[in-house]
């Protein structure tokens, strides 16, 4: 990609007055694997396999578009639940694209984040996660935040009892506790809130993701599955945020 392609898709997005409406921050629920596999006949992992290809693509797509932060939520809280077996090829998946994926994000100049809760994980995923972000640490084009074990509930909870240890250790006085000081202690209390969180495979839900964050967030769901959102579908969901007015509860 060169940098006359990245500032021509930059300058397409605007509104009538030449104002970029470009996110600056997008989210996305990635969903559909499964179902996309078996529309195809396929087992299950293979959805799994070819949506862990998506990451790659819709990296390289907001680079493009000059989207500055990506947030997907790869992993819940709630997926442990699934079968056994599942869960040991997703674990299996997780390993692998780290292995794989990590030098060509690392080349785009992706900065990589994971977020969540990491106590669950074996320690070599865990120790994979850290030399990850630690390869990346210092990137500026994107940032990609990589939800695994997450829950935007387990969020607000952790974040609370930061703030808990700090009024009991006389740091924070509980008449100082506001919305800005409990966000500095979320999972991205240091990024832009989303923009727009868009999710794929039809559902019409939030399923427990950056709930704190979204509050004012413009939501756009298709029905395709995530293994086949492209750059091109990321791009219809922006022309669509583009055409919004975004209010934020005033009076325009």
């Amino acid at each position: 990609m060169t940098s006359e392609t990245t500032a021509q898709a930059q300058q397409d997005i605007v509104t009538a007055d030449g104002a970029e409406t470009v996110p600056k921050h997008v989210g996305i629920i990635m969903d559909g694997n499964h179902r996309w596999a078996k529309k195809r006949h396929l087992p299950g992992a293979a959805g799994h396999r070819a949506g862990a290809k998506g990451v790659r693509v819709i990296s390289e797509a907001c680079v493009e578009l000059g989207i500055e932060s990506l947030t997907l939520f790869a992993f819940s809280t709630e997926n442990w639940y699934r079968p056994e077996g599942e869960v040991s090829m997703l674990m299996d998946l997780m390993r692998y694209v780290m292995r794989t994926d990590l030098e060509d994000l690392h080349a785009q100049g992706v900065k990589l984040r994971i977020i969540g809760d990491r106590s669950r994980f074996a320690p070599d995923i865990a120790a994979m996660m850290d030399e990850c972000e630690a390869l990346t640490q210092h990137n500026q084009r994107l940032n990609l935040n990589v939800a695994v074990n997450y829950g935007g509930r387990w969020d607000i909870v952790e974040a609370t009892k930061q703030l808990a240890l700090q009024v009991q250790s006389g740091e924070v006085a509980v008449a100082d506790i506001d919305e800005s000081l409990l966000h500095q202690h979320m999972s991205l209390g240091d990024l832009p809130e989303p923009d727009l969180l868009i999710r794929t495979g039809g559902d019409f839900r939030v399923s427990n993701f950056l709930l704190w964050d979204i509050a004012y967030t413009e939501l756009y769901f298709t029905e395709a599955f995530w293994p086949e959102f492209d750059g091109s579908h990321l791009r219809r969901a922006v022309d669509t945020f583009s055409a919004r007015l975004r209010r934020f509860g005033r009076r325009p």
